[in-house]
């Protein structure tokens, strides 16, 4: 090969490499530059496995990750939730669906939450709220119940027992109630040991039919219950401190549960709460007291259903005079002398033809 011939050889292949580069440049130029969904999707796009090993590894890591993921959602969005949806055929949670139950409504609250509240710095506070949610959960999980919302210091919890009947329903709300004051009053012990002042609950319990399903908007869901049943177990919580007692629940609940756990009960009032019109019979729940609180209390229970009884019927002498019974078979009982005052204030007033002798009693909270 000549000098010639060698010179040309390498004047071509400086011109080939030339081109290819002002090619190559040509071709970025017009090719646009990844989105950032394109680069999310190539970041996502799954390893392939080169081996029967390798597709096991990855199956697992697969498996693990879907189990950490469902564990986190299930704090927010309660499986038993997705259970009910599942069950009417629902395979995804839409904006809006709606279904109609009956389920058993569970209301706790801290009675004096606010004042407990001022005396504690911010990070006080959560700690205290997240100690005490902690300890309230079991009971309610263990009676096959699950907490549909925490709103402040209060619990909502409803209980849906899969392929329970109605008395299981609301049994399981009555047991979870018994539970949770079990668990308060361990709660309490632990507190006191700790230099710490011990807290009080009021709980309310109704059974019925309520609307379950998903609102919110297009970029924040949640999913909810509603109804009137919701607003009756609601109410009764805010009696609790009013009367004195530490559970209430409706007639309609009592109707519903195991009769053993019925009979330890006494009835309150017949009451209108607010929102509604129709009035309801509440009684005060008696299993976790002491035996000898209980027969106190129920001793004066024939006389103050006798009482109410004449209310209706505008005899105010003769329920005052039932009332006053009451209050001597029981003095320590703050239910006569709330009765006493209710009877003294109908005296007074000017009452319509239509009355049907329930009181609306004040629900606003002493907090």
């Amino acid at each position: 090969m000549t000098d010639y011939t060698l010179m040309l050889l390498i004047i071509i292949m400086i011109l080939a490499s030339y081109g290819v580069a002002v090619t190559v440049l040509y071709i970025r130029r017009r090719t646009p530059a990844p989105s950032d969904e394109q680069k999310l999707l190539a970041q996502r796009q799954r390893p392939q496995a080169s081996s029967d090993q390798d597709k096991e590894r990855l199956f697992a890591q697969r498996a693990d990750d879907a189990l950490k993921l469902t564990k986190t959602f299930q704090k927010f969005i309660p499986r038993q939730f997705v259970d009910h949806f599942a069950k009417h055929g629902k395979t995804e949670l839409e904006l809006g669906y709606a279904d109609e139950d009956e389920v058993a409504i569970l209301f706790c609250d801290i009675r004096g939450f606010t004042g407990l509240s001022e005396k504690m710095v911010p990070h006080q506070l959560m700690s205290f709220l997240n100690s005490y949610f902690l300890r309230m959960n079991e009971p309610i999980h263990q009676n096959h119940g699950f907490i549909d919302k925490f709103i402040g210091d209060a619990i909502m919890a409803l209980f849906d027992h899969p392929g329970g009947t109605p008395s299981h329903k609301a049994t399981d709300a009555l047991n979870a109630a018994l539970d949770l004051r079990k668990a308060l009053a361990l709660y309490n012990e632990h507190r006191r040991k700790s230099g710490y002042q011990p807290v009080d609950i009021g709980i309310g319990i109704h059974y019925g039919p309520v609307i379950i399903g998903t609102v919110g908007s297009e970029d924040r869901m949640d999913t909810t219950v509603i109804g009137d049943s919701v607003n009756i177990a609601y109410r009764l919580e805010t009696l609790s401190p009013i009367y004195h007692a530490d559970i209430i629940v409706s007639a309609t609940t009592l109707d519903t549960v195991d009769t053993t756990l019925a009979r330890k009960t006494r009835l309150l009032d017949w009451v209108r709460v607010k929102g509604r019109r129709a009035p309801i019979e509440i009684y005060e729940v008696l299993a976790h007291l002491p035996e000898d609180e209980q027969t106190k209390k129920k001793a004066a229970d024939a006389a103050i259903q006798a009482g109410i009884k004449q209310r209706k019927a505008q005899q105010w002498d003769a329920a005052t005079a039932f009332f006053t019974q009451a209050l001597e078979q029981s003095p320590q009982d703050p239910l006569p002398t709330l009765h006493l005052a209710a009877i003294s204030q109908l005296r007074q007033a000017t009452l319509p033809e239509s009355w049907d002798g329930a009181i609306v009693v004040e629900t606003t909270h002493p907090r």
